[in-house]
């Protein structure tokens, strides 16, 4: 099983030719996309972090004068 997944594996690497053509505008069109769904998914990821700690830091404050604790009544 392995020897035909390998096998499998190293001709489907190594096709011959594409009898395609890609234009510079679709090119550049699909670079684009690409980049966008990778730099969007990173924000993602950036915004999943960020909001939370940026929440923990926010409470983490020392309560001054100027900004006294909400929480406490007197």
């Amino acid at each position: 099983m392995r020897l035909f997944l390998f096998a499998a594996m190293a001709v489907l690497s190594f096709p011959l030719s594409a009898q395609a053509y890609v234009g510079p505008g679709i090119g550049i069109g699909s670079i684009a996309a690409a980049l966008a769904l990778v730099l969007g998914v990173l924000l993602l990821m950036a915004g999943f972090l960020w909001y939370p700690l940026k929440r923990m830091m926010r409470g983490a404050k020392v309560p001054t004068a100027d900004h006294p604790d909400p929480t406490k009544r007197g």
